[in-house]
């Protein structure tokens, strides 16, 4: 039995791939140093030449992996903070993303962006706090949140495994999760959703850390009688609609809790495929940022915009019970 951390997840994940295959490589900021967690010791291990410490240019060094993608390689780009995928946003979504659509599957762009601490922190306020999965999602782009340690080393390998890009958000609050390893770590299917607790009375869907409140929550709620199973979706886009239409089966009713911000977000189209396609006996509900949140520098002030575990709880007693008063 080992304890394994979730930064640790990612640095075996990493290692692990490039143990196996000479064609996948690394670049970004202070990645030599490993400064932010996933990297440290890689390029002691296997060089500068497969782990890129690159200059102060999100675009230059990703449209270099775009082009090393399509002439055979498997970058992995770090970005260390979740708003410089903003500046790539193009490059990801209109060009590493649609050429092997637009070359009917003659050329691939087998290209992992890794984002180690997106969302929250102490004090990272306004532009280095987003959470933008939702985005990626939207645009059809592979989009992975891993919630625990194993499943960030098997999501992580399965993106740097697959033919597409795919874009590994891991939150900045899971960071500290650790979880208890026995043996060797599979790799997670892209599109496969994970039931972390079962039940009978509520679906809880939870986005990446917020899996650990719904747990709480759950066993909270467990005292007074209420039964709610835990989803966590992992992949955001392939999106495992029919695990959710399975939970629903069982509960018919849903709360979703998404740290980002509520318009456009996942949280929403979770909420309106759940009313088109499932069976529901009491309307939705979904915990989210406030619309347009920019998160202040201020702990209390950042710590009141994000979904917090009494919204949870206050949800899923409003949908239960509001079925229950309608039956009686």
């Amino acid at each position: 039995m080992s304890w394994l951390s979730y930064t640790k997840a990612l640095n075996r994940a990493l290692t692990d791939a490039m143990a196996e295959d000479d064609s996948v490589v690394v670049l970004g900021e202070d990645i030599g140093a490993g400064l932010a967690g996933p990297t440290l010791g890689l390029q002691k291990r296997f060089g500068a030449g497969r782990v890129v410490d690159t200059p102060l240019s999100e675009q230059g060094f990703t449209g270099m992996a775009v082009g090393a993608a399509l002439a055979g390689l498997r970058p992995v780009v770090e970005f260390q903070i979740p708003a410089l995928l903003f500046l790539v946003f193009e490059q990801l979504t209109n060009q590493a993303h649609k050429f092997s659509l637009m070359t009917g599957g003659q050329a691939s762009v087998p290209l992992t962006c890794l984002v180690p601490g997106s969302g929250s922190r102490d004090g990272w306020a306004g532009q280095h706090s987003d959470h933008p999965y939702s985005l990626f999602a939207h645009m059809g782009v592979k989009t992975v949140v891993p919630a625990t340690p194993t499943d960030a080393y098997g999501l992580l390998r399965s993106a740097i495994a697959d033919p597409d890009p795919v874009v590994v958000f891991a939150p900045a609050a899971a960071l500290a999760v650790r979880d208890d390893v026995t043996g060797e770590l599979p790799a997670v299917p892209l599109g496969s959703a994970r039931i972390h607790r079962a039940g009978t009375d509520v679906t809880v869907v939870a986005v990446g850390h917020l899996v650990h409140d719904a747990l709480a929550v759950a066993e909270e709620l467990a005292a007074e009688g209420i039964s709610a199973e835990v989803l966590d979706p992992r992949t955001l886009h392939p999106f495992d609609w029919d695990a959710l239409g399975a939970s629903l089966e069982r509960t018919g009713r849903l709360v979703v809790v998404d740290d980002s911000n509520r318009s456009c977000g996942i949280g929403g189209e979770i909420l309106a495929t759940a009313a088109e396609q499932y069976r529901l006996v009491a309307p939705p509900r979904r915990i989210t940022r406030p619309d347009g949140t920019v998160l202040p520098f201020a702990r209390e002030l950042d710590r009141a915009l994000q979904p917090g575990r009494d919204q949870l709880r206050d949800a899923v007693r409003a949908v239960v019970k509001q079925e229950a008063s309608r039956l009686r």
